[in-house]
């Protein structure tokens, strides 16, 4: 009788354990619940500033999880069909978001049609960087500064034009508040992305546009771009030489912007833990934060609140300066 009831104590055990299991499947397994491949997605074109810092930092991020990352490019709607995409998809971490802050930020103020709400439809996972614009023309534009531009736009009014990479993003955002601030008409021409922007402001097609240091630096270093002003308040390490907009003559101009990484709605918490922790040992590094410097970001590292954080109070901020842009 003793060893029947040993053996009746065992099984009841085991039924117990099977059931707790069953109870408490996601956090029990979340640590090795990583897909074999993760895409990245980037709501931009190949070639722009956000693809750029995604191609550097997903070889990172698929060394410190373990896992493959690899970019998946979805360009359109100022980065909104990339988020959409990520937001409809399942919370296992196939696929994540390098989202830039326009898109988590302006978007839901100016675009009438947004098929998604970041604050909602997205899981904030890790900061990742910040970084400044700074205001390009084509080589061949016969002005040296600010104020030569604005001088030579006001006897254009709506004549000289402006590319970025789609409506709301932060470079139009960057030339609309240019001209509420000094009272100048300019033109704005969006493109799917900041890199054709880019190309046609060499081309001469439009004249100019603001953009992320990183992308342009090389082609201001070259020749084939003037810097004319950074739009944050102190000067940028990177362009040392280049005024900000305020030391140009417009008074408390001061504008930036960043990258985070997001996934689905309704992720579980402890996978969500995992790929944090990943992303800040990837930040960590001095290759990748080095290799960051060099391209005119700063890394911005921390917890899933601050992302979510930052999100909330930016998207207020952008609620009034965006005041009168709506996007399809």
């Amino acid at each position: 009788m003793e060893s029947l009831d040993l053996t009746r104590r065992h099984a009841v055990a085991a039924l117990a354990g099977g059931a707790l299991l069953s109870v408490l499947p996601s956090r029990a397994f979340a640590q090795q619940a990583l897909p074999p491949l993760i895409k990245l997605v980037v709501g931009y074109s190949a070639g722009g500033p956000v693809d750029g810092a995604a191609r550097l930092l997903a070889p990172a991020l698929s060394q410190e999880l373990g896992t493959q990352v690899i970019v998946d490019n979805r360009p359109g709607a100022g980065g909104s069909l990339g988020g959409n995409a990520v937001a409809k998809s399942p919370p296992d971490g196939a696929m994540l978001f390098l989202g830039a802050s326009p898109t988590i930020t302006i978007n839901p103020n100016v675009q009438r049609n947004m098929p998604f709400d970041p604050m909602k439809d997205l899981t904030p996972i890790a900061p990742l960087v910040d970084y400044t614009n700074v205001l390009v023309v084509n080589k061949d534009l016969p002005v040296r500064n600010v104020a030569e531009l604005l001088a030579y736009a006001k006897a254009k009014p709506g004549k000289l034009f402006y590319g970025s990479a789609g409506v709301g993003a932060s470079n139009h955002l960057s030339g609309a508040l240019l001209e509420k601030m000094t009272g100048v008409q300019f033109t704005h021409v969006p493109y799917k992305g900041s890199a054709p922007a880019l190309a046609d402001v060499m081309a001469g097609t439009v004249p100019m546009m603001f953009d992320i240091i990183a992308t342009s630096r090389p082609f201001i270093q070259s020749g084939r771009l003037r810097a004319l002003a950074v739009t944050s308040r102190q000067r940028n390490r990177m362009l040392p030489d280049v005024p900000t907009m305020i030391e140009s003559g417009v008074a408390d101009y001061d504008v930036g912007g960043w990258f985070g990484l997001y996934g689905p709605a309704r992720m579980d918490p402890a996978l969500v833990a995992r790929i944090n922790a990943a992303a800040l040992k990837m930040l960590a590094r001095e290759d990748i934060a080095s290799r960051l410097r060099e391209q005119g970001y700063d890394v911005w590292s921390g917890g899933a609140d601050l992302l979510a954080t930052k999100g909330q109070s930016d998207r207020k901020l952008w609620a009034t300066a965006s005041k009168g842009i709506e996007a399809e």
